[in-house]
């Protein structure tokens, strides 16, 4: 359990947090009509006669947003509910062109599950989910793009989304951070949503209250539609202290709705918080319940990839250490990557250190990533072999990589060319071991008279002669020879 408390007038107080994750499906058609669903279209070009709620239209329900929803909740080890039901959610809002939102309140398709996650600097926990339900997106008001009114884009309405529900489990704003971080990876794995925050393809509501440490749960806020992990961790940062400040100096929290401004990194207050009753719920009568069988929930679990708990206990049964398996495992690019270097038959250790050192430093320096990364798997492989079989040093091996990167080539054509092998030549070795020996009597004489750390001067000195193509363990050996 954290030991996360926020420090009051009062004493210690302990933060509660609930998140409800709006994940977009992955799919081409929307959640019940055939319009597209890319991102970044001309307003209203993907809108069908479903999404403008024209009379007479009826909505069909999209089997591959129900097989993305049913293999998110499989990965989450949840409880896969074979009959479930849509309900309409009564509202009326000017995105919203039915004047109500088709979603699943009393029977949902997904049931309990869990996410484990690693907090930085906490201990493993295990966060419960409630439940995951599928429903429909809004459009968008566009407030910017007229002096007196604002436009309507219809292109998301209708949409798809999994609102993947936790319970209450989270203590801290890093635990909640760990959550929607490994809960994204999750869904990147799995192909359910590409979890892209920035483009709203994922958003959280936030669900924060105080209580004394033991005490019953306190009245929650919810911040609505917070779109970076950092933000989530700032919103329940600042949520809590207010609500801490608010109740010591004699005031009570409101359940209420909230905005997060990041500008100012505070929350305001958007409206008071609706209960279930105030949607008048109820079940849509255009939808018949969803039935699935056991064919199709087969097909779904056949179809769950290597998930990143289980591909890191893979690498780290490899031999490779725990923060390189962490790390490699981050993002599901990353590990396509990687995994397709550990096919070539490379020593895995290696291949790990040198991916997480070398070529995660090359691209945080250009600004490119795991997708645009100019060195393929295999070329990676071919450089790794050449400094493995002596072919190349390991200093040689960083020259190769940076022209690989400017040029995209193979280790093996650019070592040819520019006669970068290493020589294990023990006569020209020597014949430089010799020289440096010779200018460098005084050192030798303190070397013999006990200054064993100047081995590593007559090492250097030797390497950099030989433009640092030199076999350094023949070096060592021929030098250990003359010296001793």
């Amino acid at each position: 359990m954290s030991d996360y408390r926020i420090h009051g007038e009062t004493g210690e107080w302990e933060v509660v947090i609930g998140l409800e994750v709006h994940a977009q499906v992955v799919s081409n058609a929307k959640l019940f009509s055939g319009a597209a669903t890319a991102f970044g279209a001309e307003p209203n070009t993907q809108v069908s006669l479903v999404d403008a709620a024209m009379p007479g239209m009826l909505p069909v329900p999209n089997r591959e947003c129900i097989r993305q929803a049913v293999r998110t909740g499989m990965a989450i080890d949840a409880k896969i509910n074979k009959w479930s039901r849509f309900d309409r959610k009564n509202y009326f809002y000017a995105d919203l062109p039915q004047g109500y939102q088709i979603s699943q309140l009393y029977h949902p398709l997904v049931g309990e599950g869990s996410v484990e996650v690693e907090p930085e600097g906490g201990s493993p926990r295990t966060i419960g989910v409630e439940r995951i339900h599928v429903e429909q997106d809004a459009g968008k008001l566009m407030h910017d793009q007229h002096p007196t009114m604002s436009y309507v884009d219809l292109n998301r309405s209708g949409v798809a989304l999994m609102e993947i529900v936790s319970k209450p489990d989270m203590r801290s704003p890093a635990e909640a951070g760990a959550y929607l971080r490994k809960l994204r990876a999750i869904l990147r794995y799995v192909g359910s949503c590409d979890g892209n925050m920035e483009e709203g393809s994922m958003r959280a509501d936030v669900n924060v209250s105080v209580r004394k440490p033991g005490d019953e749960f306190g009245t929650r806020t919810e911040t609505k539609n917070v779109n970076s992990v950092r933000f989530v961790m700032n919103v329940i940062e600042h949520e809590a202290r207010r609500q801490v400040e608010l109740i010591e100096s004699g005031g009570t929290v409101a359940q209420e709705t909230r905005l997060y401004d990041p500008d100012r990194n505070v929350t305001r207050t958007l409206r008071s918080k609706e209960d279930a009753h105030d949607y008048r719920y109820f079940p849509d009568p255009d939808l018949l319940p969803l039935e699935l069988d056991d064919a199709f929930l087969e097909e779904c679990r056949k179809s769950i990839p290597e998930l990143p708990d289980a591909k890191r206990k893979r690498y780290e049964m490899l031999g490779i250490s725990a923060y390189n398996a962490g790390v490699l495992t981050a993002e599901v690019e990353t590990a396509g990557w990687f995994d397709a270097l550990l096919a070539t038959d490379v020593d895995p250790k290696q291949a790990s250190n040198w991916t997480v050192a070398e070529l995660f430093g090359a691209l945080n320096r250009t600004g490119a990533t795991m997708a645009t990364c100019p060195v393929s798997p295999a070329h990676a492989a071919e450089l790794l072999k050449l400094v493995a079989d002596g072919t190349i040093s390991g200093s040689i091996a960083k020259t190769v990589f940076e022209k690989m990167l400017e040029s995209g080539e193979p280790a093996g054509t650019i070592v040819e060319r520019e006669g970068l092998k290493q020589t294990s030549d023990t006569g020209a070795i020597d014949a430089e071991i010799d020289k440096i020996l010779s200018q460098n009597a005084d050192k030798v004489a303190d070397y013999k008279a006990g200054k064993q750390q100047l081995f590593g001067f007559f090492v250097g000195q030797t390497m950099k002669a030989m433009a640092g193509k030199a076999n350094p363990g023949v070096v060592n050996e021929r030098l250990r020879a003359k010296l001793g």
